[in-house]
């Protein structure tokens, strides 16, 4: 079978390409894939090359299919895995393995398997490690979310707080306590602010700061104090830089004087690292969730209240199988809705130019439709480029209905009227 993808040669070298994949063997599945949303990871690795931790040193010869966040559905199944899987399911995949300790991924390591691609051959690994994930939802583009919402979900669990007058750590946020979102009326910052409200284990408080009040604004739009009320949350939006005198306290004052039980770090900013530190109440928490490029990135941190109030902090990088699956789970029961974190669409033709300058591109998630040919197209642009094109036209109608977000009515209609690759 033919198939079309994205595929990585060297440092700033990808090329959309058609060729033939081999047959299956007995442990191997062949799948279509249908969304992928690219990630800043897939940028990294692009412009690294050879040089990435996950691409294999002999990239030239045997390029790799790029292309990590995506969902489709199996076409055919090995014997060895035909009690497990069937022709026709929808999937997801958790790329980070760690298959045997090996850091290879679909996405960044692989011939046959990757998001930017129509077709693709899911390797004995992927089964073996319990990574192939079904998926029961009725939208892709759910799918493709599953794997940066469950980053998310991985903060939130990777969090932790001290039992007193013992060395046990109980894991997650305190449930019912107070939390403090920093720098997070971005894209992620939307599903931290949405599964925050819709989880489990809720916070009563959840404080979102940002100095941006477009940005902040939108993020009230579409998660309103009122629905977080119903969930038995407060929620509250904060442009930092409006606060009259120091902003540490006024935020402070939301809680009745206190500092907070989590705080989670959206941006890598000395700054709002060091105004987080600050927050932080007894046995408080700071989830460092945003990545920096600088290797030497540092802030300054009390540790005097690290000694005397158990104040502490962690990071991840990522979410497990487990996040992933229940990230899966939440979507598919309607609990959360990270359509919000999508700004653009595009089809395989768009995935190159995307990449290579996606840190140059405004806005959040670029959702790529693998069987298609868009040009990379924000969702803020559908209206203005309807005035001479019917395709956008029906898609701001679209969208314009469902609060301006990526919806399973768009999709339909992309998957049904775009123009094939």
């Amino acid at each position: 079978m033919k198939t079309k993808a994205v595929r990585l040669y060297g440092t700033n070298d990808l090329r959309l390409e058609e060729f033939e994949l081999p047959e299956i063997k007995d442990d191997e599945i062949l799948a279509h894939v249908i969304s992928d949303s690219i990630c800043m990871s897939s940028h990294k690795a692009a412009i690294q090359g050879a040089n990435h931790k996950r691409v294999p040193d002999n990239v030239a010869e045997n390029p790799v299919i790029i292309g990590h966040e995506f969902c489709g559905e199996i076409v055919k199944v090995g014997a060895k895995w035909a009690d497990k899987y069937h022709a026709g399911e929808r999937f997801a995949i958790q790329p980070a393995m760690n298959y045997k300790g090996s850091l290879a991924a679909p996405g960044y390591s692989y011939q046959y398997i990757g998001g930017d691609a129509t077709y693709v051959i899911i390797p004995h690994e992927v089964m073996e490690t319990e990574c192939l994930l079904n998926y029961k939802g009725d939208a892709f583009f759910y799918g493709s979310l599953a794997e940066p919402m469950s980053c998310i979900v991985g903060g939130y669990h990777a969090n932790y707080h001290t039992t007193a007058g013992k060395y046990v750590h109980e894991m997650g946020i305190v449930e019912g306590g107070a939390v403090a979102l920093l720098a997070s009326a971005g894209p992620m910052g939307l599903g931290a602010i949405d599964y925050a409200i819709h989880c489990d284990r809720k916070p009563s408080l959840v404080v979102v700061t940002d100095i941006d009040t477009a940005r902040l604004a939108r993020a009230a739009q579409i998660l309103t104090p009122e629905e977080a009320a119903k969930n038995g949350v407060r929620l509250v939006y904060v442009n930092t830089n409006e606060c009259e005198g120091d902003p540490v306290e006024y935020l402070k004052s939301l809680n009745g004087g206190n500092g907070y039980n989590d705080v989670f770090v959206y941006a890598p900013v000395k700054p709002v690292v060091e105004m987080g530190d600050k927050l932080l109440g007894r046995d408080g928490c700071l989830n460092f969730f945003a990545g920096p490029t600088n290797t030497a990135f540092s802030a300054e941190f009390n540790f005097y209240n690290v000694h005397y109030s158990s104040t502490h902090i962690c990071g991840t990088s990522g979410g497990n199988t487990d996040d992933m699956r229940e990230s899966l789970r939440m979507m598919e029961a309607g609990a959360i809705n990270p359509a919000a974190m999508i700004t653009h669409i595009g089809g395989l033709n768009a995935v190159i130019d995307t990449t290579l300058n996606l840190p140059k591109i405004p806005g959040g998630k670029k959702l790529v439709y693998t069987n298609k040919d868009i040009p990379l197209t924000a969702i803020a642009d559908f209206e203005e480029l309807g005035k001479t094109d019917p395709f956008f036209a029906d898609l701001a109608k679209i969208v314009g209905a469902n609060n301006n977000l990526w919806c399973l009515e768009a999709e339909k209609y992309v998957l049904a009227n775009a123009k094939d690759i």
